[in-house]
C-alpha cells in the first residue's frame, strides 16, 4: 500500500447531519407548527442546543482547551484506553459543551468497535487468532501484519488483566454525539496501515527482532491503579522518554505523527459554520464551531505543541518504499517461517509414524508381512 491515503473525515454511519453553531439565532416565531419553514425547525432546534450548551462548561480535569483562529472552540479530553474515568470524562464533556463536531482518535480500519457491544469486543480483543494474522498480512503486508498482531498481543494481554474491551470512550463518545442535535462525528486518527508500514519502514532489522521479543514475552501484571495513573501527565510523559530512548524512530512514527495528523484533523472540524438562509437575498451568516476531540492522554502535549504551528500532512502519509535491509529480512522471516513449518511437519509425521508402529496391531502386521516375505 505505497503512495498516500486521504484523511478520514467521517464516520460512515450515525450521527451525521449538519453542524450547529456556538452564537445564538433569531427565535421562531409562533405560528401552525405544520407550516414551519426548513429554516426555522433549524433554529428551533438550535435554540434548544444553544440552551443546553454552558458558557463557562464544568468540565473534567482531563480536558485541554484550544481556541482557532476563527474563535472556534476545541475542547480535547485525554483518556486512557482502559479506563472507566475517562469513559465519564467524556460523557460529561460532551453533554456540558453541546459540540458541533466530535472528533475520535479512530482510523476507517477501526471504526467497527463503535457499534460492537462490550461482550463481542472483550471476546474478540481476547483472542489472537491465525485468521486475524492472515487478514493483517493480507492489509498491511508481512512485516507490518506480524507488528499488528505482536501489538494486538499487547491489547489482548491488557484486556485479560483488566477484563474490559479497549476504546470505550470512543463508544460513549459515539453515543452521546448522536444525542446532540446537528452533531457530525469524525474519524480522526491516520489510518492504521499507513502507521504500521511508516513504523516498520523507520526501524532496523536488530530493532525490530528487538521489539518483537520484547512484545512476544509480555507477561507483566496490569492493575485498574495502573491504568488510571496514565492519565497523569508527569507518568505518562516519562513513559514517553523511556519509550524514545529504546526505539526513537517508533516513537516518531507511532506518536509525534499522528500528533500532526490528529492535530489536522482537529483544526479541519473547527471552522466557522455557515447558517442555513431563508432565501438567497439574505446575507451569508457564518459562526464559531464547537468541536469535542477525544484522544489518548499521550497526544495530548503533542497537539498542543502542534496547534498553532503549520501542518503539512501529505509527508507523513506516504509510505516509504521498502529498503534493502527490509527486503532482506522479509526474505528471512519467510524462509524461517517456511523452516519452522517444514520442520514441525516432519517431526510430528516421524512422531505420529514411531507411535503407529509401536500399537501391537502393528507391530503383529509386521510380524506377518515379514513372516510372508519369499526365502523366509
Amino acid at each position: 500500500m505505497e503512495g498516500e491515503e486521504k484523511p478520514a473525515q467521517e464516520a460512515d454511519m450515525e450521527p451525521v447531519v449538519t453542524s450547529g453553531t456556538s452564537e445564538a439565532v433569531p427565535r421562531v416565531l409562533s405560528g401552525d407548527p405544520q407550516n414551519i419553514s426548513d429554516v426555522d425547525a433549524f433554529n428551533l432546534l438550535l435554540e434548544m442546543k444553544l440552551k443546553r450548551r454552558r458558557e463557562r462548561p464544568n468540565l473534567p480535569r482531563t480536558v485541554t482547551q484550544l481556541v482557532a483562529e476563527d474563535g472556534s472552540r476545541v475542547y480535547v479530553v485525554g483518556t486512557a484506553h482502559f479506563s472507566d474515568d475517562s469513559k465519564r470524562d467524556v460523557v460529561k464533556t460532551i453533554r456540558e459543551v453541546q459540540p458541533d463536531v466530535v472528533v475520535v482518535e479512530l482510523c476507517q480500519y477501526r471504526v467497527s468497535m463503535l457499534k460492537m457491544d462490550e461482550r463481542t469486543l472483550l471476546r474478540e480483543a481476547k483472542e489472537v487468532s491465525l485468521e486475524k494474522l492472515q487478514q493483517a498480512v493480507r492489509q498491511n503486508g508481512l512485516m507490518s501484519g506480524l507488528m499488528q498482531m505482536l501489538l494486538l498481543k499487547v491489547s489482548a494481554h491488557i484486556t485479560e488483566q483488566l477484563g474490559m474491551a479497549p476504546g470505550g470512550e470512543f463508544r460513549e463518545a459515539f453515543k452521546e454525539a448522536s444525542k446532540v442535535p446537528f452533531c457530525k462525528f469524525h474519524l480522526g486518527d491516520r489510518p492504521i496501515p499507513v502507521t504500521f508500514k511508516r513504523a516498520i519502514a523507520a526501524l532496523s532489522f536488530w530493532q525490530k527482532v528487538k521489539l518483537a521479543w520484547g512484545l512476544c514475552f509480555l507477561s507483566d501484571p496490569i492493575s485498574k491503579d495502573d491504568v488510571e495513573r496514565c492519565k497523569q501527565k508527569d507518568l505518562l510523559e516519562q513513559m514517553m522518554a523511556e519509550m524514545i530512548g529504546e526505539f526513537p524512530d517508533l516513537h516518531r512514527t507511532i506518536v509525534s505523527e499522528r500528533d500532526v495528523y490528529l492535530t489536522y484533523m482537529l483544526r479541519q472540524a473547527a471552522r466557522r459554520l455557515e447558517l442555513p438562509r431563508a432565501s438567497d437575498a439574505e446575507p451569508r451568516k457564518c459562526v464559531p464551531s464547537v468541536v469535542v476531540g477525544v484522544v489518548g492522554m499521550g497526544h495530548v502535549p503533542g497537539i498542543e505543541k502542534n496547534w498553532s504551528t503549520d501542518l503539512n500532512i501529505q509527508e507523513i502519509m506516504t509510505v516509504p518504499p521498502p529498503s534493502i535491509s527490509g527486503r532482506v529480512s522479509r526474505v528471512a522471516v519467510k524462509a524461517a517461517f517456511f523452516g519452522l513449518l517444514g520442520y514441525s511437519l516432519y517431526w510430528m509425521g516421524r512422531r505420529t509414524m514411531n507411535l503407529v508402529l509401536s500399537l501391537p496391531a502393528a507391530q503383529f502386521c509386521l510380524q506377518r508381512v515379514s513372516e510372508a516375505r519369499p526365502g523366509r
